[in-house]
Order: C-alpha cells, then sequence, then structure tokens
C-alpha cells in the first residue's frame, strides 16, 4: 500500500509538471491559407520511435479539431526536433569545518548534493511553407520528463504537451 501511495504520489507530481511553451510567428502572413500539413519523410525527432508517434498522434488529433488535415500535397510542412538535458542541481547541503589560532587560519568546505537533477526535454515544432521555404510559425516547448514514465503517463505527457503547443496556432491577429 506505501509503495502504491508513492507511486501516485510521483504520478501526480509529474502530471502536474509545467510545460513552457515560447512562440514565435510572422506577424505579416496570412494564415487562412493553410488548411493541410504533412510531417518531413527525413525528420529525425530525438525522441524513441514509441514517443515520437505519441506526439504525432497528439498533434494530428489536436490539428483535426482545429480544422487541419494531413494530406500528400501539403500546404505546410512539420518539423519535430527535441533534445534533453539535465537541469542543474540547486539543493545541497554544506559541511564545513574551520579553525583559527595564533593567527593561523584554515576552513574546509563541501557542497553534497541533495535529491536528483531533473530532465528537462525540448521541443520545436516548425511549421515551414516548403513552397516559399520559409518558417511561418515555431513553438518552443519545454518540460520535466522522466524516462521511467509508464506509457499511458507517456502518451498523458505528449497529449498535454500538443494540446499547450497547439493553443497558439493560428495566432490570433492583433487590431
Amino acid at each position: 500500500m506505501k509503495f502504491f501511495s508513492l507511486t501516485l504520489f510521483i504520478v501526480i507530481i509529474i502530471s502536474c509538471a509545467p510545460i513552457k511553451v515560447h512562440y514565435d510567428y510572422d506577424q505579416d502572413l496570412s494564415f487562412e491559407s493553410y488548411k493541410t500539413y504533412q510531417y518531413y519523410a527525413d525528420m529525425n525527432t530525438g525522441l524513441s520511435e514509441l514517443d515520437t508517434n505519441r506526439l504525432l498522434d497528439a498533434i494530428d488529433d489536436k490539428m483535426a479539431l482545429k480544422g487541419y488535415s494531413i494530406s500528400e500535397t501539403p500546404d505546410f510542412f512539420i518539423d519535430i526536433k527535441s533534445k534533453s538535458f539535465q537541469e542543474v542541481q540547486r539543493s545541497s547541503v554544506g559541511i564545513g569545518m574551520g579553525g583559527s589560532g595564533s593567527n593561523v587560519g584554515g576552513g574546509l568546505s563541501i557542497g553534497i548534493p541533495v535529491g536528483q537533477s531533473n530532465t528537462n526535454t525540448q521541443i520545436i515544432i516548425d511549421f515551414v511553407d516548403h513552397s516559399k521555404k520559409q518558417l511561418f510559425w515555431q513553438a518552443v516547448s519545454e518540460f520535466s520528463f522522466s524516462p521511467n514514465l509508464a506509457p499511458e503517463m507517456r502518451e498523458r505527457l505528449f497529449n498535454d504537451v500538443a494540446e499547450k503547443v497547439l493553443s497558439n496556432y493560428p495566432p490570433e491577429k492583433k487590431k
């Protein structure tokens, strides 16, 4: 029972981890002309094949809800890249020793890391107008990712990433 409670707590903490997304796009472009898309055939996402499929399925679902469809002759292509990195360990415990006497001083201090450093993943999603060879929309997402997540938690995570990333596509026209 204790193991189940701990596992449930960890899953809740991981699922509540924030997904940060930054957007950039061509402000002079009319996004209404883009209705169909396709993924680059030679795309190397940097994710495992299973995680890539989870992310692509999530993106396809969200794009369909927005009225976009996959096509063999698309209006634009999607390119996805990712990288993982260790977050800098910020928590540590210091142990020190020191002494002085008769005008002589000395000291020793050791920082011992507490806990584990987080693994963060950054996914960059580019929308490219292939005919113009021009990037017109980009989302950079960053989130905490544990390689030990169960398959159903990975699927949920990639659904959340796709939801957050595509929540700002197409960008609203500024008036």
